[in-house]
């Protein structure tokens, strides 16, 4: 667990926490973004980690962490409008180091909005291949080695 003043960074704890991160990647990734709610939710929620920042009860950014042997699929990284450019997303990436290493894993990889790529870089992450569309966005596939 972190703490980025006044967020708690930690793994997220119960189904109300749970279905408040699945809202807040909803109005992130679906109502700001465009994509499709079957594009968003995918299947493989229940089997990952769930690393939320939290205030006052309320979830303000989320990632997910999906193990593969050594390797970590870091992916929907969301955090609320109203607390963007705060740390959150970089304390988030933090974090998920920190829990890639504990599971035993020592590589992420993730496909990063075009955008956010200096985010990733800032990291350690490099980018890997040609830009391609997904969910109708810009990504790039990225990677780290820990």
């Amino acid at each position: 667990m972190t703490v980025v003043s006044p967020y708690e960074i930690r793994r997220a704890r119960g189904e109300q926490e749970y279905a408040d991160l699945l809202d807040l990647r909803y109005e992130v990734f679906c109502v700001e973004q465009g994509v499709p709610r079957h594009e968003e939710v995918d299947g493989r929620d229940r089997g990952a980690v769930h690393l939320v920042a939290v205030r006052d009860e309320i979830v303000f950014g989320t990632c997910r962490l999906v193990f593969v042997g050594t390797t970590v699929q870091f992916s929907r990284l969301a955090v609320r409008k109203s607390a963007r450019r705060q740390g959150i997303a970089t304390t988030l990436l933090g974090e998920a180091d920190a829990e890639t290493l504990a599971g035993g894993a020592r590589r992420l990889v993730l496909h990063a909005q075009t955008y956010a790529r200096e985010l990733y870089e800032r990291a350690g992450y490099q980018a890997r291949g040609r830009i391609f569309v997904e969910a109708g966005i810009e990504h790039v596939a990225m990677e780290k080695t820990l």
